[in-house]
């Protein structure tokens, strides 16, 4: 079972979640293939050296490409990170993307109860 996250985490997170976004809406949307890229959650570990970065990507039909570009680009995006969060924090958290499948699964229920 996941222990709950500390007050610090969630912060952590939350600043880390807003200022990604911010980064890579700067990037546009040509920059993903055309893609629309959400950061829609951010989970911190303890002690704040892995973030778990959470994107929905739309059109979903896009997204195998979308997360290739983002691993491509994750170097970057983190030294970007960097800059933002280097009066926050003492070091920039490894960033890791992981595929926020909601938006698919309610797009999936939608069409089961269209039947």
């Amino acid at each position: 079972m996941e222990k709950q996250a500390s007050k610090r985490q969630l912060q952590v997170a939350r600043e880390i979640q807003k200022d990604l976004a911010e980064i890579i809406r700067g990037q546009g949307m040509a920059a993903y293939g055309g893609a629309m890229v959400t950061v829609s959650e951010v989970r911190i570990s303890p002690d704040l050296s892995v973030a778990k970065v959470f994107v929905s990507i739309f059109p979903s039909a896009k997204q195998e490409e979308t997360m290739s570009i983002l691993e491509e680009k994750k170097r970057s995006i983190r030294g970007e990170l960097g800059h933002k969060v280097a009066k926050q924090l003492r070091i920039v958290p490894e960033i890791n993307f992981y595929l926020d499948s909601t938006l698919d699964y309610v797009d999936h229920l939608d069409s089961l109860l269209k039947g």
